[in-house]
């Protein structure tokens, strides 16, 4: 059984903290994409497509995992930024059965121009989140 420290005044205060900074980066998130007249799912599927590691393409499945979101839902989302000129469908080339997801040039210069404006704002945060660190961290747990 795994033994737990007594959470004291200042562990309540440390999680307030990182949840007021977290909803504060999202929010600016949320204003930022609206802004750019995008919602923040379509900039959110944008940045997951770009980030997907190792290729410029994600799969409707890798996208509804990193969205944690329905499969079905995200095809609707990609359907819309279909139509809006964000992204392109084309079938997999492995498995022609799945669809693969790219940024069109549209689509690569929103979210551009947002990742710019959050890496901007992450680095005001810089204190609070550390980016580099939070995919080793949660691999220790």
């Amino acid at each position: 059984m795994k033994t737990t420290k007594k959470l004291v005044k200042a562990d309540f205060e440390a999680l307030s903290e990182f949840r007021y900074q977290l909803r504060r980066f999202l929010r600016f998130s949320e204003s930022a994409a609206e802004a750019e007249g995008l919602t923040p799912l379509q900039y959110l599927l944008l940045l997951h497509i770009k980030g997907f590691p190792g290729r410029e393409s994600a799969t409707v499945g890798e996208l509804a995992e990193r969205l944690q979101s329905q499969h079905h839902g995200v095809v609707a989302l990609v359907s819309r930024c279909e139509s809006a000129g964000l992204v392109l469908r084309s079938p997999g080339e492995v498995d022609r059965r799945q669809v693969l997801v790219s940024l069109t040039a549209l689509g690569e210069s929103k979210l551009r121009q947002l990742a710019e404006l959050h890496r901007a704002e992450l680095e005001s945060l810089s204190r609070v989140f550390k980016v580099a660190t939070i995919s080793e961290f949660n691999d220790r747990n």
